[in-house]
């Protein structure tokens, strides 16, 4: 849940960055659209109707009645700036008297304005050579505009604002929008996060399951085997062991051409009773609250010795584990020595257990034949295959690596703080 939460929030940021910026960059075009509408309505009321022939030729005083019409926006400091060109580059008006008359190199785009085309606008620094008088003042809106003269002539009008009003309507729609935008996001994220939290229950349901189904296979395999151990011990080897008594009597008293096929069948039955001795030893779990892990192993790797493999141990003396994982560490290394002496053909085993302040590790390789691991796992592994998947519950890991002709590899991880659920 926290790394579903946390992903929500990472792209709740991703989301709404990109969305933010690209509403901030509508709401500074809608602004100045409103910039253009504005000055164009300037130039059509007040501007065209007072550009006279008189005004046109420069003579003196006739612009005083288009000075006497934008005072008031001038005086308000709304309008900073007002200028209005022929299609030659000459400034025919401007509240700055001294700029009419003065020639400057018009916009690439100009023609197309004065042909009809639509008002363009600007926020930016002014430092043209024409801005002069605008330089010192920041960032203004800059807006172009067509109106017409008394006498028909498309002109150019071009009109300085102060950027606080388009400024001020940005902020307004960011305003409107964000939040609204914001609140859906997380909207969507809390309806999202019910069906995760129903979901994560579940999930959480269905592992407590299978830990308990893995937990119940391991409990039915250790009893199983404890019932074999029981049941050579008490049955078969009793029965073979009292064969074996019998055929020695036999041997005794039969004819001397009789009595080595007697010793050789009590030769072949005391083998096969001391290899069933071995094998109900190996399958009765031993008392890990009694001997501990440490001797424990020590007592695995001391029958794998029995079977012509030299046994190399690094074992610490004593081991800071619950029975639980103690009972896990046992089991896997039991499995694993297992296969090693049925299949592994391994002349040095090396059992090696570490522990720190935060976790357990066992290490067991073989020199052997090894197997090839992207190949199905041999049905020999699946008390192997039970084992990972149980230390993988419990928040360890297992990792087999193998080599053909290169060995085998087994180490198993468990935290020492990992909630112990096997018992």
């Amino acid at each position: 849940m926290q790394r579903f939460l946390l992903t929500g929030l990472i792209a709740l940021v991703v989301v709404a960055v990109p969305v933010g910026l690209w509403v901030r960059a509508q709401a500074a075009a809608n602004a100045l659209n409103n910039a253009v509408l504005l000055t164009q309505r300037l130039a059509d009321f007040s501007l065209g109707p007072l550009l006279t022939e008189a005004v046109l030729d420069g003579v003196a005083g006739a612009d005083r009645q288009l000075n006497e019409r934008l005072e008031p926006r001038l005086a308000d400091g709304a309008l900073v700036r007002i200028k209005v060109w022929d299609a030659s580059g000459r400034v025919i008006y401007s509240d700055l008297p001294m700029l009419v008359g003065r020639r400057f190199d018009l916009p690439s785009w100009a023609p197309d304005l004065l042909a009809g085309g639509q008002g363009r606008a600007s926020l930016e620094a002014q430092n043209e050579v024409e801005n002069q008088f605008e330089s010192g003042t920041g960032d203004l809106v800059e807006v172009y505009v067509r109106t017409i003269a008394v006498d028909g002539q498309a002109l150019v009008v071009e009109a300085y604002f102060d950027d606080a009003d388009v400024r001020a309507d940005q902020s307004s729609v960011l305003l409107g929008l964000i939040p609204t935008f914001l609140l859906s996001l997380g909207a969507l994220q809390l309806a999202q996060l019910i069906p995760a939290i129903q979901l994560a229950r579940r999930i959480q349901g269905h592992q407590s399951i299978r830990r308990k189904l893995l937990q119940h296979a391991i409990d039915a395999s250790d009893l199983e085997r404890q019932r074999i151990a029981r049941d050579l011990h008490d049955e078969v080897i009793q029965d073979l062991a009292g064969l074996s008594y019998a055929l020695e009597a036999e041997e005794m008293h039969s004819t001397p051409e009789n009595r080595p096929l007697f010793a050789q069948a009590k030769a072949i039955l005391q083998k096969n009773v001391s290899t069933l001795r071995s094998m109900s030893s190996e399958l009765y779990p031993p008392d890990l609250d009694e001997l501990g892990l440490p001797e424990a192993l020590a007592q695995l790797a001391a029958r794998v010795l029995e079977h012509g493999i030299e046994v190399k141990l690094q074992i610490p003396a004593n081991c800071d584990l619950d029975r639980d994982r103690a009972a896990m560490f046992y089991r896997v290394a039991r499995e694993v020595l297992a296969n090693t002496v049925k299949h592994a053909h391994a002349g040095i085993l090396e059992l090696t257990l570490m522990q720190d302040d935060d976790r357990t590790i066992l290490l067991i390789h073989d020199n052997g034949c090894g197997f090839d691991l992207s190949a199905d796992a041999p049905d020999t592994h699946l008390g192997l295959r039970i084992m990972r998947d149980t230390i993988q519950v419990a928040g360890g890991s297992l990792e087999v690596r193998s080599w053909m002709g290169g060995g085998t590899s087994v180490m198993v991880t468990l935290d020492r703080q990992a909630p112990a659920w096997t018992r």
